[in-house]
């Protein structure tokens, strides 16, 4: 999981804009590796991956605001995921704790947005709302999905090394 975590926060630092004009909103893949934990270890380790990894990211770039944003959609992108494939391990289940996992980093990049752009940004309430339909649903749906696909591929390449002997499974 420490392993896990570190590569979290070095992806955290590999950065672009996925959005042309929307500069100040940038794809990083650093929840990727919380959700492989998540799948691998349950949502309670996928979880303390994605928060730990937020908090040294926040640290490191002295980014309160972003730190807690970013809490916010690890919550909602690895929580439902890692949930639904600790109850049932198939790829579907996967697929669709990953569809879930979608819509609720969409929400909670929104609701974290309604919340602390204002109040910490200072930025007013019906801007966030009016960049909620252009910008924020378009930039957090593309990063989900790319973050739902690379942990797809990079999950299957590794389950067999990271659990243990006893749980692995084959041709599913």
């Amino acid at each position: 999981m420490a392993l896990l975590c570190a590569i979290g926060v070095l992806l955290s630092f590999v950065e672009f804009p996925l959005l042309p004009g929307v500069t100040w909103l940038k794809y990083d893949a650093s929840a990727m590796p919380a959700l492989v934990c998540g799948f691998a270890f349950g949502p309670a380790g996928g979880l303390a991956v994605g928060v730990v990894g937020a908090i040294i990211h926040g640290i490191l770039m002295a980014d309160f605001t972003g730190a807690l944003m970013n809490i916010l959609v690890v919550i909602g992108f690895v929580g439902p995921a890692a949930f639904v494939y600790a109850r049932r391990r198939t790829f579907r289940a996967a697929v669709a704790g990953l569809t879930l996992s979608v819509v609720a980093a969409i929400v909670m990049a929104i609701v974290g947005n309604l919340l602390l752009t204002p109040s910490w940004l200072g930025v007013p309430l019906d801007a966030v709302v009016a960049l909620i339909v252009p910008v924020l649903i378009p930039f957090n749906l593309a990063k989900a999905v790319i973050n739902a696909v690379l942990t797809l591929v990079v999950y299957k390449s590794v389950s067999n090394l990271i659990t243990p002997r006893k749980d692995q499974v084959k041709g599913r």
